[in-house]
């Protein structure tokens, strides 16, 4: 008799599975990207934010905060997209409770979105500030 706790190694049909289950996945978030445009402004302001968080040599800790931030943001629109997707999937005719569903989702991105501009403010405001403040005094 087998111990069914025993390890063992994942045969080739679990290693196919799993492969699998990235490329949906990668799949998925290329759909995103490819079809919805507020996502692609979510990652374009990703980008710019990295870029000015390298411009200003944030921390360590700075850096986890705006990732973990971003990620947020990104997922919450991803998550929003996948509502839209099955509301429309589940009904091609206006429903009050479609409507609430995707408002709801919205907003949740919205929400997401607001949080992302106050962490960013805090983070990135005051070496910025103190990055233009320089400047403008012509000291470096």
């Amino acid at each position: 008799m087998t111990d069914p706790h025993a390890s063992r190694m994942p045969n080739d049909e679990s290693q196919t599975k799993l492969i699998s289950s990235f490329k949906y996945a990668f799949a998925g978030l290329w759909y995103a990207l490819r079809t919805q445009r507020n996502i692609r402004i979510h990652f374009a302001t990703a980008i710019g934010i990295a870029i000015l968080g390298g411009f200003l040599g944030l921390d360590w800790t700075q850096w986890a905060v705006l990732t973990l931030t971003i990620g947020f943001v990104l997922i919450a629109e991803m998550f929003n997209t996948a509502a839209e997707a099955a509301m429309d999937a589940a009904t091609p005719y206006y429903h009050p409770l479609v409507k609430i569903a995707k408002d709801v989702a919205a907003g949740g991105v919205l929400l997401a979105s607001i949080v992302s501009v106050i962490v960013g403010v805090l983070i990135l405001g005051p070496p910025l500030w103190s990055t233009v403040v320089t400047w403008l005094s012509g000291s470096s």
